[in-house]
């Protein structure tokens, strides 16, 4: 039975002079990690942490919150990573919901619930403990079954629910991530998603296990990740789309030698096409892959490889098939499998799927019901065997009887050369029902009414949105970088019958 103190254990035996992690400026081996894991190990058990007792962390990325990763699930305590983004309100629920008993954190996050016993500041009180302590032995021996982890989900259907993550669904995770990215031990990852999210840690394992070199970025920034990828060599990284728009952005007006890079993996939420087109454009050296899963399949469920090679074909936009030792199937209301090209919810199966959520028994068993995880993502696949995403089933309108799904309309406004950013979603309609409504952060100047001339030579009239507002300022982003569709849609359903989704 494998656990998370095996990847670690592994390149600490058979690479431990060799980097495991770039921090800024500190490097630290395999052998300097796997000692520091042993030694926050021996400060989390003097605080009298029992198996199973929950350990939150609140920080940016960097090589504390790898050993805080490594070393919590190591001892057979239970992990609580938390938004960067989160306000204090959230922050209070989690760990309240989570009965946290110590928060690792590099700022002040205010009052904090009574179950809280300890907090550890990054990077001094940390630091200070973690030196000062004499590497110990893991309090336990977890396997596959035990608790490892519990995400939280942003909250953006209403309650934020958190994910029961096991040793062994991760280590699944990371044993897809090994076959299909083709990680080698010379490979150096750029970690630049945010760990708290799931995508954020999504080769972490994946990469000890192998003896990749890690190369951490604390918060991303389109051009200190351009300048690491260039300057460390940067083989392979992770990016959702948001980040993937900044970066083309930058390499437009200021390009960097990425040649480097083999790898330019996406997920977390849907790409629009313009965007993967011109990151084939700015990173021609790199394979693209499209990453789907959801925090609950611990994440990756579906692989898109050699994406580049199918921009515009007729699998363009795929989210690929499905990862090694995972399911896929598309679902009616009823929980029978459709045919091809038939639209339903895509389902998933598999030792990565979720064990339920914290405390919440009847949305588990909502969620896992037939014996697949539900995901509320409404998609088809075609005769080939490869799926297709279409939207969030709460995302999509109805207006007037007819169905629009919202990435494919998003997905043509940012065919128009100055589009920045959009957002589609319903808005209430008194003779339709629902309305499509457009949010747009213009590059440059441009008018509503260009826009939708535009749009009327790329898709059918009753997808047209009724109203485009257009904006300055950045649209609202969760820490993960996916725009809050909840909070740009909110206003409008004030006083009526809300269906608000993701």
């Amino acid at each position: 039975m494998h656990s998370f103190q095996d990847p670690l254990r592994r390149g600490a035996s058979v690479a431990p002079q060799k980097d495991a992690i770039v921090c800024g400026g500190e490097h630290l081996t395999f052998h300097q990690l796997d000692q520091r894991v042993h030694q926050l190990s021996a400060v989390l058990q003097h605080f009298g942490l029992r198996p199973d007792d929950r350990v939150a962390i609140i920080a940016n990325n960097c090589h504390r919150y790898l050993e805080v990763y490594l070393a919590v699930p190591s001892n057979g305590f239970v992990l609580v990573p938390l938004s960067t983004r989160s306000t204090n309100a959230e922050v209070v629920f989690a760990l309240s919901d989570a009965d946290v008993k110590v928060v690792v954190t590099d700022r002040d996050l205010g009052p904090l619930p009574p179950c809280v016993e300890q907090v550890i500041t990054i990077p001094e009180h940390y630091d200070e403990l973690v030196s000062k302590a004499t590497p110990a032995p893991f309090l336990s021996q977890p396997n596959e079954e035990t608790l490892a982890g519990l995400f939280y989900t942003g909250g953006t259907t209403g309650r934020s629910k958190g994910v029961m993550l096991t040793h062994g669904n991760l280590l699944a995770n990371a044993w897809t991530a090994i076959a299909w990215t083709h990680l080698t031990e010379d490979d150096r990852w750029l970690v630049m998603a945010p760990m708290f999210h799931a995508a954020g840690t999504c080769l972490v394992l994946a990469s000890l296990w192998l003896t990749a070199t890690q190369i951490m970025l604390g918060s991303f920034s389109p051009t200190q990740a351009l300048d690491i990828i260039e300057g460390e060599r940067a083989t392979g990284t992770l990016a959702v789309p948001t980040m993937m728009l900044a970066m083309n952005d930058t390499m437009a007006t200021s390009p960097r030698d990425v040649s480097s890079l083999r790898l330019l993996s996406h997920g977390a939420s849907p790409a629009p096409l313009e965007i993967l087109k011109a990151s084939h454009r700015y990173f021609p050296e790199a394979e693209m892959l499209h990453l789907y899963g959801t925090t609950e399949t611990s994440p990756i469920a579906s692989i898109f490889p050699h994406e580049e090679r199918h921009l515009t074909d007729a699998l363009a936009g795929s989210i690929g098939v499905p990862a090694v030792g995972v399911d896929l199937t598309v679902l009616d209301p009823d929980d029978q499998a459709l045919g091809p090209g038939e639209v339903g919810e895509i389902a998933i199966r598999g030792n990565n799927v979720m064990k339920g959520y914290w405390n919440l028994p009847v949305e588990s068993q909502q969620a896992l019901r037939s014996g697949w995880y539900h995901t509320g993502d409404l998609g088809f696949r075609d005769s080939t065997g490869y799926f297709f995403l279409i939207d969030r089933l709460k995302d999509m309108v109805v207006t007037g009887g007819e169905n629009v799904y919202t990435i494919e309309v998003e997905d043509a406004l940012y065919r128009h050369p100055k589009v920045q950013e959009a957002a589609v979603f319903g808005v209430p309609d008194p003779k339709w029902g629902e309305a499509v409504h457009a949010v747009v952060v213009p590059r440059e100047e441009v008018s509503a009414e260009d826009l939708l001339a535009f749009l009327r030579t790329q898709i059918a009239g009753h997808k047209l949105p009724k109203k485009i507002d257009l904006r300055q300022e950045p649209l609202p982003k969760s820490g993960a970088g996916k725009i809050l569709k909840r909070d740009l849609r909110e206003p409008f359903w004030v006083g009526h019958t809300t269906r608000i989704g993701n």
